[in-house]
């Protein structure tokens, strides 16, 4: 298969709609059989965590689909957001995918990538939200989160999550578009910088390298793909042959 690599992010399932569900279920059977890899770039769940022996119920038709995909024979990396930051042995033993809390930085079809999801990236508006990064994804808060009831333990998260959930920066991405840019300038050797989080769909030079944001499925079902020649943002109209919103080539150093 030649590589082909496809990018999704915040699809945020628990909280879209039935919809949205039914595109995405639509969307990762297609790429049986098409795509060499499917990279997650965050918060495909609006809330995520795996007790010893029970996970989200919401989460059954979308984990069968993503387990097909990888014994289909397409690789599957997911960077962890904000929202499903609790992933483990499930996703990395059971589905086998390759679930990252951090970056991923790597080789995909020729370009040099790196993803990250974007969450906390941002020097001043972020700065709350990172000290409170720190406690929930401090190994003694997911244990004691550990021995709440499920039930209860999602109730709590999900009341917690109705803001960021519909969330558009106020400065519409800008903000990390920014991030973006100054990585960018500062590391020539980048081919492509996928960030997420903001919502916002984008796709841009930067020098000679690309930035690219898959967007949130919440407001159109955006993705991105990735050949050796180029990058392009898609809407999902029920085909992966549709017609690229915008497409950006590859500039060979």
């Amino acid at each position: 298969m030649p590589d082909s690599v496809y990018i999704i992010s915040d699809t945020h399932l628990g909280a879209a709609t039935h919809e949205v569900e039914r595109t995405l279920l639509e969307f990762l059977r297609a790429l049986r059989g098409q795509a060499s890899t499917l990279i997650i770039n965050g918060d495909l769940f609006d809330f995520w965590f795996e007790w010893k022996t029970v996970i989200p119920r919401g989460a059954f038709k979308t984990l069968g689909a993503l387990s097909e995909l990888k014994d289909s024979g397409t690789e599957i990396v997911w960077v962890a957001g904000n929202h499903d930051c609790w992933g483990g042995e499930v996703l990395r033993k059971d589905l086998g995918v390759d679930y990252r809390m951090d970056a991923w930085e790597g080789e995909l079809a020729g370009w040099s990538v790196r993803v990250e999801h974007g969450d906390g990236l941002r020097e001043v508006e972020d700065k709350a939200y990172r000290r409170l990064r720190t406690v929930i994804r401090n190994p003694v808060s997911i244990r004691l989160f550990s021995w709440l009831h499920p039930d209860f333990a999602t109730k709590i998260a999900t009341a917690t999550s109705h803001t960021s959930r519909g969330y558009r920066p106020r400065d519409e991405g800008m903000g990390l578009r920014a991030v973006a840019h100054s990585t960018l300038a500062a590391d020539p050797s980048l081919d492509l910088l996928v960030y997420a989080h903001s919502h916002v769909a984008s796709l841009e030079r930067v020098g000679r390298g690309v930035y690219a944001n898959a967007g949130s499925w919440l407001d159109a079902p955006t993705y991105l793909s990735v050949s050796e020649t180029a990058v392009e943002l898609h809407e999902w109209k029920g085909s992966l042959d549709s017609a690229a919103t915008s497409s950006l080539e590859r500039i060979r150093a």
